[in-house]
């Protein structure tokens, strides 16, 4: 039974070309523990073929990170098939602002020792002990309060492009320094801020979350859903949007609009794009 994709990217664009159908892009994830990731791995790999997902899906101990691109017509199959799953019964799944039918090219399944790789012991802390969630209403609420500390964990090129109002960037290149500089915003504003954070579709600042409940931190939250939950709860309610610019996505597309500034400058002409090249 083939357990690996074994077509080119290039393959599989013509493939899509020649069989056009809606697509629809999403991510989730979950931490959990997986006792023998290699059968999860396999199984998901299995029974996702079948339905013709794509995507790029990472597996460990601590549990799963997934980004997909789904058919249409077999979305419902899609969601029986999490569903079955027990840990994930309940699930959100971050559908995209845009869909995009090449979003991905073919389904990878990885095993990693880690879904968010941080730099730290294996047994260092508890990533299922987290800050508490808000949605997109409370976490315009708290962007306004004096005492928050809000705190980007994504990496620069990805806050580079869009981010909240008033919220610290760090200028990093991988989620381990994301959390050197936390240990930074702790020693320059005290352990009594509200430290609120934010990262795409959620899974960075979960665990960071986790780490700072672990160092003793009382008043710690997180965007539910990242960013992508939050513009879908923006739009549906019509609140407030304060995400400036465009929201870095680890696909094809490489960014969603979410708002029509402009905030980031051509690193070879200086003038303002927001466009990632390779």
């Amino acid at each position: 039974m083939q357990l690996y994709n074994k077509l080119s990217a290039n393959e599989r664009a013509r493939i899509i070309d020649e069989n056009p159908k809606e697509r629809v892009t999403l991510s989730f994830y979950k931490y959990f523990s997986i006792s023998n990731t290699s059968i999860f791995r396999d199984h998901l790999y299995i029974s996702w073929t079948e339905m013709d997902v794509l995507g790029r899906v990472y597996v460990a101990r601590e549990g799963i990170n997934a980004q997909l691109s789904v058919p249409k017509e077999k979305f419902k199959l899609f969601r029986k098939s999490i569903k079955d799953i027990i840990p994930l019964k309940n699930i959100r799944l971050n559908l995209a602002i845009e869909h995009y039918n090449k979003s991905f090219l073919k389904l990878t399944i990885k095993v990693r020792e880690k879904i968010v790789a941080d730099g730290l012991d294996k047994m260092f802390f508890d990533v299922t002990k987290i800050g508490k969630h808000l949605n997109a209403e409370s976490f315009n609420e708290m962007l306004k309060d004096s005492n928050t500390v809000c705190i980007d964990m994504r990496n620069h090129y990805e806050s580079e492009i869009g981010f909240f109002k008033g919220s610290i960037k760090p200028d990093v290149d991988t989620f381990k320094d994301s959390l050197r500089a936390i240990d930074y915003q702790l020693e320059k504003n005290g352990r009594d801020k509200n430290y609120l954070m934010y990262c795409t579709g959620g899974i960075r600042c979960e665990k960071a979350s986790a780490y700072l409940i672990h160092k003793g931190i009382k008043n710690v939250y997180q965007l539910e859903g990242g960013i992508i939950e939050y513009t879908r709860q923006v739009k549906e309610k019509q609140l407030e949007n304060k995400f400036l610019g465009k929201n870095f996505v680890f696909d094809e597309r490489m960014g969603e609009r979410i708002s029509d500034d402009i905030v980031s400058s051509c690193h070879q002409c200086g003038k303002p794009c927001d466009n990632h090249v390779n």
